[in-house]
């Protein structure tokens, strides 16, 4: 007796149950979510295919021209035309369905002569990974190139450097953003660095073997515009290092984009009073009537802390699979690196949203410089300068001068030469050559920022540093450029390709 078709899988005969309810719930279904998102791949790949089985004569011409109509017709009709099925399994199986639906089994079912859905998904998360490495480099510039224009802008406002969150050495808000537009260069140039290793087709890998068909894998990477292709079959599909380097340069990133969120976070605060936001980037309290809460700065260090976690979390499920395909190694671990990827673009958005608006309070942060012993250090500078004495000499002798001034509530604009010279009296038994000038001069922090050149809080040395910062950012625009128009390039021919096959 021949059971019912109803109850047999809709995509083999090996297996001879329909899928249970709970894997089509809990596994295909929220996989095949994501299907209007991957169409456009899945589409690119089939047109590439069958353009290389007609090239090569692996399938009959009429065939090819029949497979080449429908996926047109396919790709025009977008990918609500298609019903999802979980009981297909997954995007590619419900693809095919409809495909075999237009045209037949006979010649639907060529379509899959000489490929495996292995080197199809692995050819599809490398398109998808290609485009938003290229979205998230544009992100940056956007955002490099908006902190290089703030950084010019506020090049001579003055404010407290930290270390240990402890005043350290007079700075400019300036020179803070030139540091940031370079630490950002760094994030943009790990990710054009793993591009290169994402900018390579595994198509024509088949399953993991390869395929003994005569097939052509460089056309089909031309057709997708690739430059080359994954030379191992094995590897080919086995590895999706190249996302877990975009995860981990997206990971750094994250770290970078949320410790410059917590300076703006302590800035903001009414305890430093550094940093003003207009209140269209703020949030309030429902009970509390005089709030302005920072809703941009903690979204942005609570994403951070989801980017580093979904790379752990990535890294931990792929350590304990085999090398080859696995559904834990090449969909579990990757599974939220989409949304990872989003949420990153998302973030440097509202990065850029933060330095663009933030508006400095120069006279607080002149007065912060001047009063809290960021230029202890230029004290004894010109005391080693002036007088001849050793650096560590002169250290002493400030630290002293320091404490002088805290347990007699004197801020550092009120040390005078006499109490430099008790200092020293105490330290070294002896005065000192230096006058009532020298110690003013040397405690004025916008004095202090103008002596340091060569790569410091000096408008010369910002400006140096942001010439370079501007040229690097020019050329990386120009290499992402190119990067797209490849691609783009790819997608004009192989349409042209399609139209004319199909007549």
């Amino acid at each position: 007796m021949i059971e019912s078709e109803a109850h047999r899988s809709k995509v083999s005969r090996r297996l001879q149950d329909e899928t249970a309810q709970e894997i089509c719930d809990f596994i295909y279904l929220p996989r095949l979510a994501d299907f209007a998102r991957g169409f456009p791949y899945l589409t690119a790949i089939n047109q590439a295919h069958i353009l290389m089985l007609d090239a090569q004569a692996l399938i009959p011409s009429d065939a090819a021209k029949t497979l080449a109509e429908a996926l047109l017709q396919m790709e025009e009709n977008g990918p609500s035309a298609i019903a999802l099925d979980p009981q297909r399994e997954d995007a590619y199986f419900n693809y095919e369905a409809h495909l075999i639906g237009k045209v037949g089994l006979d010649i639907g079912g060529r379509a899959h002569t000489a490929r495996s859905r292995n080197d199809i998904l692995a050819t599809m998360d490398r398109m998808r990974c290609r485009d938003l490495v290229i979205a998230l480099l544009d992100a940056l510039a956007e955002l490099r190139q908006t902190a290089a224009e703030q950084a010019a802008r506020y090049v001579d406002v003055v404010m407290p450097g930290y270390t240990h969150l402890q005043p350290a050495q007079p700075m400019t808000y300036g020179f803070y953003l030139a540091g940031v537009a370079e630490a950002l260069e760094r994030d943009a140039e790990r990710l054009a660095g793993a591009y290169g290793r994402v900018d390579r087709c595994p198509l024509g890998a088949g399953a993991f073997a390869g395929t003994p068909y005569g097939i052509d894998r460089s056309e089909t990477a031309r057709l997708l515009g690739f430059p080359a292709v994954v030379d191992s079959t094995l590897d080919a599909v086995a590895s999706r290092d190249f996302i877990f380097e975009v995860l981990g340069s997206l990971s750094i990133l994250a770290a970078t984009w949320s410790r410059i969120a917590q300076d703006y976070f302590l800035w903001s605060t009414d305890e430093f009073r550094f940093i003003e936001f207009p209140d269209s980037v703020a949030g309030t309290s429902s009970i509390m009537p005089q709030k302005k809460n920072p809703i941009v700065l903690e979204f942005l260090k609570g994403k951070a802390g989801h980017i580093i976690g979904h790379y752990a979390g990535a890294v931990s499920i792929l350590r304990a699979t085999n090398f080859t395909h696995s559904g834990d190694a090449n969909r579990e671990s990757i599974s939220f690196f989409w949304g990872a990827a989003d949420d990153c673009l998302t973030s440097l958005k509202l990065l850029r949203l933060i330095i663009r608006t933030a508006s400095p309070r120069r006279e607080v942060m002149l007065k912060r410089a001047r009063e809290n012993f960021s230029s202890a250090t230029d004290l004894a500078d010109a005391i080693v300068m002036k007088s001849g004495l050793s650096f560590r000499q002169a250290h002493h002798i400030v630290g002293a001068v320091v404490r002088d001034a805290l347990d007699h509530d004197l801020t550092a604009d009120r040390i005078s030469l006499d109490m430099v010279q008790r200092a020293c009296r105490d330290q070294m038994g002896r005065e000192i050559a230096l006058s009532e000038e020298d110690v003013h001069a040397s405690l004025d922090p916008r004095i202090s920022v103008a002596s340091r050149r060569d790569g410091g809080p000096a408008e010369e040395g910002v400006r140096m540093v942001l010439g370079k910062v501007q040229a690097k950012l020019d050329a990386d625009r120009q290499d992402n450029r190119r990067r797209r128009e490849v691609i783009d390039a790819a997608c004009r021919d192989r349409r042209r390709l399609m139209e004319e096959l199909a007549g």
